[in-house]
């Protein structure tokens, strides 16, 4: 160590107080377990800005977005938000294809009037579903 010590310039007193275990952080510690808290009953939602927000609001507790993110760090958690579902917007109707019910689907009897529909599900399979539209 000594050796060492020598080579890169450094007060073995200097490397020996590094060294040492250091002492817990009390304050830090309250407001890792409050940002854990938060999260926790957020349902995973919350991002830091969130978070710090409601540390401060409900606890009364001073804590920024940025420490808040550097304590989601240390916790190995983040914000788990899901996306809106994005409907497809249907194009232009087809020219070529005539519309013969202009949607009046006011029908007398059964098996009068057949219509179809194209659904994408989520694993971007194709389903038809053939309904039969018939109001009394």
């Amino acid at each position: 160590m000594k050796t060492l010590c020598r080579i890169f310039n450094l007060h073995r007193s200097s490397y020996r107080y590094w060294c040492r275990p250091k002492e817990p952080d009390i304050e830090r510690t309250i407001k890792r377990s409050l940002v854990s808290e938060a999260w926790n009953v957020s349902g995973g939602y919350a991002g830091a800005r969130t978070i710090a927000t409601m540390v401060t609001n409900t606890h009364n507790v001073k804590l920024g977005r940025w420490l808040a993110g550097k304590l989601m760090k240390e916790l190995i958690i983040v914000s788990c938000q899901e996306r809106k579902h994005k409907y497809n917007r249907g194009g232009n109707e087809r020219i070529d294809i005539p519309n013969l019910l202009n949607r009046q689907f006011a029908v007398t009897k059964p098996d009068q009037v057949w219509c179809g529909d194209v659904t994408y599900n989520s694993r971007e399979f194709v389903e038809c579903h053939v309904k039969n539209h018939f109001h009394q």
